[in-house]
């Protein structure tokens, strides 16, 4: 007999036409919840991983990669909007850089490799019904971009969020909208095989996809890493790099005792082994979400399963309307799609440099990468300055007061005028709510405070090179 709460939820999905493996899927997981698991992965199921393969001691592969290329496929994860800086639209259309979006850089990368290869390369982006039509809209100017036979994208799922006290599909008329959350992307997969994506390219002659979130622009196809991929016939690639401070609370890579390799992510820690989560000496490598996929291995695997991957569980305990704490809590389920590391047999990872990691998920992000610390080369690609790169000064640390420029639109009112200079910088803070003008410089660590009321200007061609 089938349990009330998941009968509800599926009932609700097939009304709203969710596909068929999306709710076998779903369901895979909802019985793993009611049975007890917690979604979780403890200190001592696990190893840490101390040496792996390092992209920059890969051999050249010239005839490799030529052949690899032209059955390769680009995709870009693209369903979010951007909320948590305050978008309403497809987070792929946020300038960036120079006047262009993640999305346009995207295609001056892909255009520029198609120059120097000569191969197809298609984009396909998931969307989610929130991002499509903004999003293809946009492509709509690069009209060499599309390639005969391939799709411009596919539809990623959705899932009921839960109720936490009966586990039935929850309910929240004022906004019912509120009551479906995406189902993580590790959702890549059945949304592959249930859009037809999946049958398509492999009919198309497609054997291997990169794979990448649109808003990380420093995952560009790397043709000496594909060769590799190819001539090694691996099944499932994931990037790592080195973790710092920074990355405490990304996901990283570990081993089980069986000897293979595993993604933990923070929601799946115990809370007694948070520290060890988050000692970047213990677990050196965190997953930067770029992955390079054998498309014909994925449907051997997904054909074996009936479609369900069986990806290890995130069990995410919200409110359901995020806006409101005082809302029901509900429980989503969801899936990382670096966690099927752990489902193919002989998946590997590669340690990359830092610089192909350079997301940005906050606006201390965005104005870092706007200013004059970062470069857009003609190839599309994302480059420290060379004044920074030649010292090997890194990235410039940014700190903006979450008060006065979380927000998107609140962070372009006090840049009118655009980013201050970064390139000599080594941090900035700002606490308070502060206008930067025309031409402002920042040079070595620099700390803008304003406590006071209204607004505090910080004049046209300011030099800011300490405590000010």
């Amino acid at each position: 007999m089938t349990d009330p709460g998941l009968a509800s939820s599926l009932e609700k999905m097939r009304a709203d036409g969710v596909a068929e493996i999306a709710v076998r899927t779903f369901a895979h997981y909802y019985e793993r919840l009611r049975a007890g698991d917690a979604g979780v992965l403890a200190e001592s199921e696990i190893e840490p991983v101390s040496t792996l393969p390092d992209a920059d001691d890969l051999p050249d592969d010239e005839d490799g990669a030529r052949e690899a290329l032209g059955r390769t496929v680009i995709v870009k994860l693209n369903g979010g909007l951007g909320t948590s800086m305050g978008m309403t639209g497809p987070k792929s259309l946020l300038e960036v850089k120079d006047g262009l979006s993640f999305l346009d850089i995207t295609v001056h990368q892909i255009r520029d490799l198609r120059a120097r290869t000569g191969a197809r390369l298609p984009l396909v982006l998931m969307n989610s019904f929130a991002t499509r039509d903004a999003s293809l809209a946009a492509l709509t100017p690069y009209d060499d971009l599309a390639v005969d036979g391939v799709p411009a994208d596919f539809l990623q799922s959705k899932v009921p969020k839960l109720a936490a006290d009966d586990l039935a599909a929850a309910r929240w008329p004022d906004d019912p909208a509120l009551e479906w959350a995406p189902p993580g992307h590790g959702d890549l997969y059945p949304s592959l095989l249930s859009s037809g994506m999946l049958g398509a390219l492999i009919d198309g002659g497609y054997r291997y996809a990169f794979v990448a979130n649109v808003d990380n622009l420093g995952a560009v196809l790397e043709p000496r890493l594909l060769a590799w991929f190819a001539r090694e016939r691996i099944p499932f690639l994931m990037e790592v790099a080195d973790r710092t401070a920074a990355d405490r609370k990304g996901g990283h890579l570990a081993r089980r005792a069986d000897g293979g390799l595993v993604l933990r992510e923070i929601a799946q820690t115990p809370d007694e082994d948070v520290d060890a989560f988050q000692d970047v000496e213990r677990h050196r490598f965190f997953n930067t979400n770029t992955l390079w996929i054998d498309l014909r291995a994925l449907a051997g695997v997904l054909r074996a399963r009936d479609g369900v991957l069986g990806l290890p569980m995130i069990v995410n305990r919200k409110t359901v309307d995020p806006a409101d704490a005082s809302s029901p809590r509900v429980i989503q389920l969801e899936t990382a799609m670096g966690a099927a590391i752990d489902v193919f047999d002989d998946a590997r990872a590669v340690r990359v440099p830092r610089e192909r990691f350079a997301p940005v998920k906050t606006t201390d992000d965005l104005l870092g990468l706007r200013s004059d610390a970062y470069e857009l080369t003609g190839a599309g690609r994302i480059v420290l300055a060379a004044e920074r790169a030649k010292t090997g000064a890194g990235a410039p640390l940014v700190r903006l007061d979450p008060d006065y420029f979380k927000l998107v639109r609140d962070f372009d009112a006090r840049f009118p005028q655009g980013a201050p200079s970064l390139v000599r910088a080594q941090r900035l803070t700002v606490r308070g709510d502060v206008v930067f003008g025309a031409g402002v410089v920042v040079r070595g660590a620099a700390t803008v405070e304003h406590a006071g009321d209204g607004q505090r200007m910080i004049a046209d061609g300011a030099m800011l090179d300490g405590p000010a």
